[in-house]
C-alpha cells in the first residue's frame, strides 16, 4: 500500500492527443535506433560532433562509457541478443532495484489502459519474462469470475495471449514463471520467438498489441510500428510503455545523477554487468521524446494517438487505435 501511495504522488497524468495531420519530422531523428540493456546504436545522420561517417555509410554507432565505436547494421541484432542473454536471469531483480518497484505499477497502468476482455487475441512484444501477459490474463480471469457462472466458458476458451520475444533466454524465464503460476503452455498463453520488425502473425489478427520497455531495442522503430499496425484488427489498440524524457527541470537533474551514477553501479553489483546498464542510460537519452515518438506512431497509420507521462516523464505510455 505504501508503494502504491508513493507512486500515486509521483505519477502525473499529462496527456497529449495529436489531432492534427502528421507533419514531417527530420528523418535523421525519426529513424535513429537506440537499444536498452546493452547497445546504443544510432544511424550515421546522428553522429556526434566532429565525427565522420564517410568510411562506413551503412554502419551504426555503439555508444558506451568508453566512447563511440562503429558497428555494422547487420550485427545489431546479435549484439542486442548477447546483452539480453547476459541479463535475463537478473532482469526482474534489476527492474525492481532501478525503479524502486515502480515498474510493477507502470505495467498495471498499461493493462488498465488496454482493458483486456475474455475472448480477446492479444500480442505482447518483447515481453519474454511474461510480466505484461500475466497481468492481462489475471485481468481477464477477474472479469470472468465476476460474470455469472457458465456464461463465459466458450469465450474464455477463445482467449489467447501471445508473448513474442526475439531472445530465447528471456522466453525461457517467462515459461518458467508461467509454469510456477500454473499456466499451461498453449492454453490461453503462447510463447513465440520472433522479431518485432517481421512478425509471423496474420494481418488483422489481434485485438491488442503491447510492448513494454522494448521499442528501443529494435533496429528500425518505424518497421516495428508498421508491423504493429498490420497485425491489429480494425478497432485494435496499440500501447507502448517506455522509458522517456523527464519534463520537470529540478527532477531532471536529480534523475540524471541517479541514472548515470547509481544504475550502472547497481548493474555491476547485482548483475555483474556495468557496461550493459551504462548503455541503458545512454539509450534513454537518444530515444525520441514523447511528442516525436507520438508523431512516429501517427505516421505508422494509427489514429487518436496520445501519451501519458508517469513520474514526470521517467516513463510514458503511448497509445493509438487502428481505425
Amino acid at each position: 500500500m505504501a508503494l502504491r501511495s508513493a507512486a500515486g504522488r509521483l505519477a502525473s497524468s499529462s496527456r497529449r492527443r495529436l489531432l492534427s495531420p502528421p507533419t514531417s519530422i527530420h528523418t535523421a531523428f525519426l529513424h535513429s535506433h537506440a537499444t536498452s540493456f546493452g547497445t546504443l546504436l544510432l544511424l550515421n545522420p546522428t553522429l556526434p560532433p566532429n565525427s565522420s561517417s564517410s568510411s562506413c555509410p551503412n554502419s551504426f554507432l555503439l555508444v558506451g562509457s568508453s566512447g563511440y565505436k562503429q558497428v555494422a547494421e547487420e550485427d545489431k541484432s546479435k549484439l542486442v541478443g548477447n546483452v539480453f542473454s547476459s541479463v535475463a536471469s537478473s532482469y526482474d531483480l534489476m527492474n525492481d532495484l532501478m525503479s524502486v518497484g515502480l515498474h510493477r505499477l507502470w505495467k498495471d497502468r498499461l493493462i488498465s489502459k488496454l482493458n483486456p476482455f475474455p475472448g480477446m487475441k492479444h500480442l505482447d512484444v518483447a515481453g519474454g519474462t511474461g510480466d505484461v501477459a500475466f497481468r492481462a490474463l489475471e485481468r481477464i480471469n477477474s472479469v470472468s469470475h465476476r460474470a455469472m457462472q457458465g456464461t463465459l466458458t466458450d469465450i474464455e476458451e477463445e482467449t489467447q495471449i501471445y508473448v513474442c520475444d526475439i531472445n530465447p533466454n528471456m522466453l525461457n524465464v517467462g515459461k518458467k514463471r508461467a509454469s510456477e503460476r500454473g499456466y499451461k503452455e498453449g492454453h490461453c498463453l503462447s510463447w513465440i520467438q520472433g522479431d518485432a520488425e517481421a512478425l509471423s502473425f496474420e494481418d488483422g489478427s489481434m485485438d491488442g498489441y503491447t510492448i513494454a520497455f522494448g521499442i528501443r531495442n529494435v533496429t528500425h522503430i518505424e518497421k516495428a510500428l508498421s508491423e504493429a499496425y498490420r497485425v491489429l484488427k480494425r478497432g485494435g489498440r496499440f500501447l507502448c510503455l517506455e522509458l522517456s524524457h523527464v519534463d520537470v527541470p529540478l527532477f531532471k537533474e536529480i534523475y540524471d545523477v541517479y541514472s548515470f551514477s547509481v544504475i550502472p553501479a547497481v548493474g555491476e553489483l547485482v548483475a555483474g554487468d556495468r557496461q550493459s546498464y551504462q548503455y541503458l542510460v545512454e539509450s534513454i537519452r537518444r530515444f525520441p521524446n514523447q511528442e516525436k515518438f507520438a508523431q512516429m506512431i501517427q505516421e505508422a497509420g494509427f489514429e487518436r494517438v496520445e501519451y501519458e507521462n508517469l513520474v514526470g516523464g521517467v516513463v510514458a505510455i503511448h497509445s493509438g487505435l487502428k481505425l
